[in-house]
């Protein structure tokens, strides 16, 4: 486990098992300097620790470029997504129990999990957030807070680009919760949809995508090849779709170094936790195409559950997604421009930088030992 160590952390790796209930997750602690750690719990038949270090790690530095008091970390179980909900919550309130005393981290959505499954853990043992209005929760992927981030970390992107919103072309791979909300704030606002994908493929209009119907066919259990007309391609093949912007919102490293040459667009707003690997991401700036990182753009999500969990109201909790996104994206586009790295590079240095301030208040760095710390 050590060789995921590094200055930050990770301070915590627990792995769970429960074979009762087909139980096997990992939680990750990373670095909780700022306070508690917030980070999704995600649900996957191929997840690992690895990754989930990786996850974990995006949310020290979401949190911390956010200004959030708050660390990261992240809880990754083995298993169908889609399994039934009965089976889902047995595992979920399992989780839960034996994680009871591990008082650093707060449970949140992420993929495969949503509101109904964190009033789970809440009714086990409390310290969770993104749950249903009827249990005092603002529900995240209900309000899309995540797509609201996207949508304003790409009008602000925007300012570097060499087109305007209005009539750009938009792909987005991944029309779920992120998906389908950040295609719709960036529909409302005169940019077209011309690409989708989820698991099951791809449907491609140049003409353009009605937004609504694709949303109503998600919600009523089906695939966007479900969609009336349209090209229809495979699942991967929405990353050779000709657009302007480009949102992955779907599994980590979908873009890398052997398929970036496919991308056809001139911006990429990245939606998912750690969607494009480091080396494709180098060479989206060697090719001229502008990126947001990921901890940058989609900060809505956890902004919006830090709001929860300080008990204020969803329309104050959208104002500050608004304000703290692009004033993110705003300052680390700026950066990398003006000193002529990449946009993570400079995103990194903006959130490490915060961190590291945290640390030096504490006498252990990365934690605290303090009575109610967290």
């Amino acid at each position: 486990m050590f060789r995921f160590a590094d200055e930050l952390g990770p301070f915590k790796i627990i792995h769970v098992y429960e074979p009762s209930v087909g139980l096997r997750a990992v939680l990750v602690v990373d670095n909780v300097a700022r306070g508690p750690a917030i980070g999704g719990v995600r649900i996957a038949p191929d997840v690992s620790t690895e990754e989930c270090f990786r996850l974990a790690r995006a949310m020290t530095l979401k949190n911390a470029a956010a200004d959030l008091p708050y660390g990261g970390g992240k809880v990754v179980i083995y298993g169908d997504p889609k399994m039934p909900l009965e089976k889902k919550s047995q595992i979920l309130r399992a989780l839960a129990s034996a994680l009871r005393y591990t008082e650093e981290y707060i449970f949140a959505p992420d993929m495969g999990t949503d509101e109904v499954c964190m009033a789970c853990i809440k009714d086990e043992i409390g310290k969770v957030v993104g749950l249903p209005c009827e249990v005092g929760g603002i529900p995240l992927d209900e309000v899309g807070a995540t797509g609201w981030g996207l949508f304003h970390a790409t009008e602000v992107a925007l300012q570097y680009c060499d087109f305007e919103l209005k009539g750009a072309r938009v792909a987005v791979q991944g029309f779920g919760a992120v998906g389908k909300h950040a295609a719709s704030f960036l529909n409302r606002k005169g940019a077209v949809l011309v690409g989708v994908a989820d698991s099951q493929g791809t449907v491609h209009n140049p003409e353009g995508l009605d937004v609504d119907i694709l949303i109503r066919l998600k919600r009523e259990g089906k695939s966007v090849l479900d969609y009336p007309g349209g090209k229809k391609l495979g699942s991967d093949e929405i990353l050779s779709v000709p657009c302007d912007i480009w949102i992955p919102a779907a599994r980590p490293d979908v873009i890398n170094e052997d398929n970036v040459h496919l991308l056809k667009a001139k911006l990429v707003v990245e939606g998912a936790n750690i969607p494009v690997t480091e080396g494709a991401e180098k060479i989206l700036y060697e090719k001229g195409i502008l990126y947001v990182p990921d901890f940058i753009a989609n900060a809505g999500g956890v902004i919006c559950a830090a709001s929860e969990y300080q008990g204020v109201t969803r329309c104050t909790a959208f104002g500050s997604i608004e304000e703290k996104v692009r004033s993110n994206t705003e300052q680390v586009l700026e950066a990398a421009k003006t000193k002529g790295v990449l946009p993570r590079e400079a995103a990194v240095e903006l959130a490490v930088k915060r961190v590291k301030r945290a640390m030096k208040y504490r006498r252990w760095s990365i934690f605290s030992s303090a009575p109610g710390f967290v």
